[in-house]
């Protein structure tokens, strides 16, 4: 039995691996179009920070799934064609043709980049691969003033990354908060926070670059800002051209439309990650979410389905987490505004507490707000400020996955100790604030 893996990613090196684990005695071939495995576009920002090198963004080198879990891996091959039972691949200078038996397309995510004028400047860049990590990194160090185009996770990452080396930064979101996924109080917080450190420039639109070759300045309808680096970071889209060249349903969302298994429409064709949309757990609507921890494990399903198994993928709810220096920011399952949209009547508890006790040295402010269905008394998600933030989130992200109230949660059985909560958790006392 003949698997190919398009793309080489968290998600495509989860369902390589699994199948390969599952049927030692099957090919197993990835295409992958750089010479990046494995990798972690995540960490981009911290490497243009200086807090690691861009080598370190690649979890493990080819040689390791060559050589330890018997992969044929290809990389520096790009995938130009494919139709039913074979694939088309430019690879060192050549066209060669492989044939399948079942297919998994991890094709990712592309920068979704309105059509500014001046993009094709030097020292413009988009930040969606690893492979931009090093040249944007050094870009950075050159530069005085960076401009930032948009205010999202990416954006905010990137400010800090920037203003962290010294470089006077100007952020410009055409929205009017930062962070558009979190309810507009909680937004509020972030926006005084990166005004201590940037020029945050919201409800602004960006009409052009200009420069004599490379970039020198931003121009919006309000006004021009001088940028030496131009980092665009107005969210991405779903890798579908492939998908849609084998006959793939593409969903709702504009992302690869897979059932709980993460088969496509197209029978023994499978895809994961960020090309794949999925469920959400609480809407039960489909959504596209593009995201490394839910995109490892639809890969990881996907490679358990090629290779025979049964298993499904049960959607997301969104959590996610960042920081802007000392600011930690997280959020799960659906914000008071998302909710309210949905048809869910709702009830918001607001909680500011201290990370320990009071008398134990090193206690942080923290900030919960807390929405639950208002008849149900069921917790509907959670967005978190402050500090230990990716503790308090992970645990509303599995209390909302496990169906917990209110109830459940007042009583559920925290551990305490001086060193590390106070005695009343804010997750608890925020169950209290909302009753049950």
């Amino acid at each position: 039995m003949r698997v190919v893996v398009i793309g080489g990613g968290a998600a495509g090196m989860s369902a390589a691996s699994r199948v390969k684990a599952l049927q030692p005695e099957w090919e197993v071939t990835v295409f992958e179009e750089t010479n990046f495995v494995s990798h972690a576009p995540c960490g981009i920002p911290y490497v243009v920070e200086g807090l690691s090198d861009p080598s370190h963004l690649m979890y493990y080198p080819p040689e390791f799934f060559r050589e330890k879990r018997g992969i044929d891996l290809h990389i520096n091959a790009k995938v130009v064609e494919a139709g039913d039972g074979f694939v088309r691949v430019i690879e060192d200078g050549q066209e060669k043709t492989y044939e399948w038996d079942k297919l998994v397309i991890a094709t990712g995510a592309l920068p979704k980049t309105p059509p500014f004028e001046g993009l094709e400047l030097e020292n413009v860049f988009t930040v969606r691969h690893p492979v931009q990590a090093a040249e944007l990194r050094e870009a950075v160090e050159k530069a005085e003033n960076v401009v930032i185009v948009g205010a999202g996770y990416v954006g905010v990452e990137m400010a800090e990354a920037a203003a962290a080396r010294g470089k006077k930064v100007t952020v410009v979101e055409f929205l009017d908060q930062p962070l558009p996924n979190l309810d507009r109080d909680v937004a509020d917080l972030v926006k005084h926070k990166l005004e201590e450190k940037v020029n945050l420039r919201l409800g602004e639109k960006v009409e052009a670059f200009e420069g004599d070759g490379a970039v020198r300045k931003v121009v919006t309808d309000k006004g021009e800002y001088p940028a030496d680096v131009v980092i665009v970071a107005t969210g991405v889209k779903a890798n579908t051209a492939i998908a849609e060249q084998i006959g793939c349903k593409i969903g709702e969302t504009g992302a690869i439309w897979t059932d709980s298994r993460m088969q496509t429409s197209v029978e023994n064709v499978f895809a994961a990650g960020d090309c794949a949309e999925t469920t959400h757990m609480l809407t039960k609507k489909r959504v596209w979410i593009p995201l490394a921890p839910p995109g490892n494990k639809m890969g990881y399903v996907a490679g358990v389905n090629a290779a025979g198994g049964n298993i499904e993928f049960p959607g997301v709810l969104g959590t996610q987490l960042t920081k802007f220096f000392d600011l930690e920011i997280g959020a799960t399952g659906l914000t008071e505004k998302a909710a309210k949209a949905e048809g869910f009547e709702v009830k918001t508890a607001v909680v500011k507490a201290k990370t320990r006790v009071h008398y134990y040295p090193g206690a942080k402010d923290t900030f919960l707000k807390v929405v639950a269905d208002a008849s149900t008394k069921r917790i509907l998600g959670a967005q978190v400020l402050g500090a230990d933030v990716a503790m308090r989130v992970n645990v509303f992200a599995a209390m909302i996955q496990g169906g917990f109230t209110t109830k459940d949660v007042f009583f559920a059985d925290l551990g305490y100790a001086p060193p590390f909560t106070p005695i009343w958790d804010p997750i608890v006392v925020s169950a209290r604030i909302l009753k049950f």
